[in-house]
């Protein structure tokens, strides 16, 4: 048994996969706000239900926002900043008496869709998160590239592309710096541009029902986040070039057409003619989870 855990900054999803890579059981949580040691104690728990409920002990992958350090072993960049410096596996190793793999949640994402979801008989494959954060994950050949520095995929930290005047005032990122793809595609971002636009913050749920509705300043501000999204992701074809564009987290669920999207990308993307497909989730949001758990393959103790 191969079990996954999803690491996010409101919830803490886990999975039980049997061998066949059929979900035994599935289960998710808050994530506790009190910090890092809460997050283990929360994380050791379901590792416990699951191996208590399905009568056995599995192997333990775990996505987590940021990356690992390569000089250091501890986690960096992550938007769940008091997760920045933490050595994640091995105190979880120490509390769960075995090994722990960890990889970038991104990473985990793109590795589920390219075993047997969207991305499934695709030579390069690009895991695209829309959520919380906004990341993605490079799978070719159905293995996950990190980079020299663990950061391949980080897209979400470039300037947003042929920025207007405007959007190159927008609010400082966490990371420290101004005008991040982050700033615009994350779930705070769609938030305050719908603000900026309408006056009123609402919720990215109430932004997506109100477009479905027809109502104009959530239709415009929509179109407007698709095209910003069509800009980010063309510059990452330029330089990647990859087969299929898998979409994820909570934004990709919003509703869209995908061919107006690919459109735009065409539009902006150094080509003639745009062969890279962009796809929503085939696993939807247990894609993450599942990748977690695919850290671990079939074949390993």
């Amino acid at each position: 048994m191969r079990i996954g855990i999803d690491l996010g900054g409101t919830k803490i999803e886990a999975v039980a996969l049997g061998n066949d890579g059929a979900t035994l059981l599935r289960k998710r949580v808050q994530t506790p706000p009190g910090g890092y040691d809460q997050v283990l104690d929360t994380i050791t728990t379901l590792v416990g239900d699951l191996e208590r409920e399905t009568g056995q002990r599995g192997t333990v992958g775990i996505g987590t926002p940021g990356t690992i350090s390569a000089r250091t072993g501890l986690v960096k960049n992550a938007n769940t900043v008091y997760l920045i410096g933490q050595n994640i596996a091995v105190d979880l190793g120490r509390r769960l008496n075995r090994e722990v793999r960890l990889e970038n949640d991104a990473n985990c994402f793109a590795l589920s869709e390219a075993i047997d979801g969207s991305g499934a008989g695709f030579n390069i494959v690009l895991g695209v998160i829309l959520g919380t954060g906004v990341g993605a994950g490079l799978v070719i050949d159905k293995r996950v590239i990190r980079g020299a520095n663990g950061i391949a995929g980080e897209w979400g930290h470039n300037p947003l592309p042929w920025a207007s005047s405007e959007e190159s005032s927008v609010a400082r990122c966490y990371c420290g710096k101004y005008g991040c793809i982050e700033s615009f595609l994350s779930g705070s971002g769609l938030q305050r541009a719908f603000r900026v636009r309408s006056g009123r913050y609402v919720s990215t749920y109430e932004i997506a029902r109100a477009a479905a509705g027809h109502e104009p300043d959530a239709v415009a501000c929509l179109a407007e986040y698709d095209d910003r999204l069509a800009r980010s992701l063309a510059t990452v074809i330029n330089v990647v070039d990859p087969h299929v564009i898998v979409l994820g987290g909570g934004l990709s669920q919003i509703e869209r057409d995908y061919q107006a999207l690919h459109a735009a990308i065409a539009a902006y993307a150094l080509t003639d003619q745009l062969d890279t497909r962009v796809v929503p989730a085939q696993h939807g949001d247990a894609s993450g989870v599942r990748g977690a758990a695919a850290l671990w393959p079939i074949s390993d103790p």
